[in-house]
């Protein structure tokens, strides 16, 4: 049986959490300013007001600057990131083929892109896929809203964030994140390909992981789609004339990464994909090689 510390019990249901309750919060710590309607989910807690924490898990591990009697704490946030992944791996097991669709929690529902978001997660819903987002607004909700119009599985991965706004109403099965690392694997294991809307830093973030597990093969190489030629012709343009140009990358790496504005085209490159694994599954256990 595992120990339990106050380190690892510091945001328990029906305990406050506050800066003097949470042993990962120091006390030289000074709230970041907030709205005074600022609302922070943790797990499965809800806090408003003035029990919003001035930092989130997710800071508090990355933070090199604490003491060295807080290293001491290091051991029980593992036991915290095991439960997420544990939470996570329960959660999703049993979901059946999915899609990751990600893109932008500032797209508003009058963008061209949320239109696309929605006609991208019917699809995927009509052809037999979950649609997994990030659980946000934006080109996340619309994803999520096409999954439900199209009589499929909506799936929100959360993750606790300063300015959070919870998960959107059109997640059918929610799971709430405190770590990137975690959420993250589960974007990657439980899909069989990422449809990409127009988004930014994060958006980018999670189409590079991608990228980069596919080109180092720590992952099951699956399509990439990005859905939006005008809004991502620029960086495939400096992928190709700069990064490739340079030896930086290879044709191949480049290959992996498909660009359209149709969503009906993004949906049957995944199809296809998957097509063509279970064309190379049964080849190998046939003993046929598989054709070029």
């Amino acid at each position: 049986m595992v120990p339990v510390s106050a380190h690892d019990t510091d945001e328990q249901p029906g305990h406050t959490t506050d800066v003097a309750r949470d042993p990962e919060v120091r006390p030289d710590e000074k709230p970041a300013s907030r709205a005074p309607d600022a609302e922070r989910r943790s797990g499965p807690l809800m806090m408003r007001r003035g029990k919003v924490p001035p930092t989130t898990t997710d800071q508090r591990l990355l933070d090199r600057g604490q003491p060295t009697d807080w290293l001491h704490a290091d051991p029980w946030r593992v036991m915290r990131i095991q439960s997420e992944f544990v939470e996570g791996f329960g959660a999703l097991a049993e979901l059946g083929p999915a899609v990751s669709v990600f893109g932008s929690a500032r797209t508003r529902a009058a963008d061209p892109a949320y239109a696309m978001g929605v006609e991208v997660g019917r699809l995927l819903a009509e052809a037999g896929y979950a649609v997994i987002t990030g659980g946000g607004p934006g080109a996340m909700e619309a994803a999520n809203k096409g999954a439900l119009l199209g009589g499929g599985t909506s799936v929100g991965l959360g993750i606790e964030l300063p300015f959070e706004t919870g998960l959107n109403e059109y997640v059918d099965l929610g799971v709430n994140f405190r770590y990137f690392f975690a959420r993250k694997t589960m974007f990657l294991k439980y899909s069989h390909g990422f449809i990409v809307l127009p988004g930014g830093f994060g958006t980018l973030d999670e189409l590079f992981e991608a990228v980069t597990l596919a080109q180092t093969r720590k992952v099951t190489q699956f399509p990439v789609v990005l859905m939006g030629t005008g809004y991502w012709q620029g960086l495939m343009g400096w992928l190709r004339d700069t990064a490739l140009a340079g030896g930086m990358i290879g044709e191949d790496d480049l290959d992996r990464l498909q660009l359209t504005d149709d969503p009906g085209e993004a949906v049957a490159a995944v199809q296809a994909h998957e097509m063509s694994d279970a064309a190379a599954e049964a080849a190998g256990a046939t003993g046929v090689e598989r054709p070029e």
